[in-house]
């Protein structure tokens, strides 16, 4: 016998789904769907990014270096000894 029980069973071909809908076989696209998510992904989160730095501000002077100061675009204007820190 073979294993896992019943066939497959029947299913709407039309139905849509984020996770690949019932019995995900891969569609022939699947690479190219995966790079071009990975680069909305990476595009997205440098965006984050660069806002995030441009707005970071630290109103009292941490007593360590932070390793974000690297890129935050006011940390030698919040932290004026920060060169020494560093």
């Amino acid at each position: 016998g073979t294993m896992g029980g019943a066939p497959q069973m029947p299913y709407p071909k039309w139905v849509w789904s984020p996770a690949g809908g019932w019995y995900n076989y891969y569609p022939k696209n699947w690479q190219r769907n995966a790079a071009i998510a990975a680069v909305v992904y990476a595009s997205i989160t440098f965006c984050v990014f660069q806002i995030s730095a441009a707005r970071e501000r630290r109103p009292v002077s941490p007593v360590r270096p932070i390793p974000s100061q690297r890129w935050c675009a006011h940390a030698h204007e919040d932290d004026p000894t920060l060169r020494h820190k560093m």
